[in-house]
């Protein structure tokens, strides 16, 4: 017999394995990678291009949140994961777009100028595989 708690955790253990072992990690690259960029972007350019750095910055936070959220079980874990993707998807379109609009304002890249461009467009893809992988391991009601 199968208790109410082991079925809420029946999801989540599902979320982080197999399939969702690979989007935590590449989650987990971009964490890395953002806040890397980010950080050394912040320290030594700021004055250069201060609204893409504090963007790089904000998308370094949005995916160090999804990845804790990704690895995390419970409704609560399940929840704030919808969320961060959510906001990744569309910050990834709105600066994409912005870039494209206003080019002057952005004078240096950030992950999700051009729709994340410098890195293979993953930025664009990666939010929409996540909320596919999220709806596919979503928790019992």
């Amino acid at each position: 017999m199968v208790s109410d708690v082991d079925r809420e955790q029946l999801p989540a253990q599902a979320r982080r394995s197999g399939f969702g072992r690979v989007l935590i990690a590449a989650y987990a690259v971009f964490a890395l990678s953002a806040s890397a960029r980010a950080g050394v972007q912040l320290a030594t350019e700021f004055g250069s291009a201060p609204l893409a750095y504090v963007l790089s910055a904000f998308a370094a936070a949005v995916y160090v949140v999804a990845t804790a959220a990704l690895a995390t079980s419970g409704r609560r874990g399940w929840l704030v994961a919808v969320t961060a993707v959510l906001v990744e998807l569309v910050g990834v379109l709105t600066v994409g777009t912005f870039t494209l609009v206003d080019r002057a304002a952005f004078p240096d890249a950030t992950v999700w100028s051009v729709y994340g461009r410098g890195y293979g467009f993953v930025p664009l893809v990666l939010p929409v595989i996540g909320l596919w992988w999220l709806h596919r391991t979503r928790p019992s009601a």
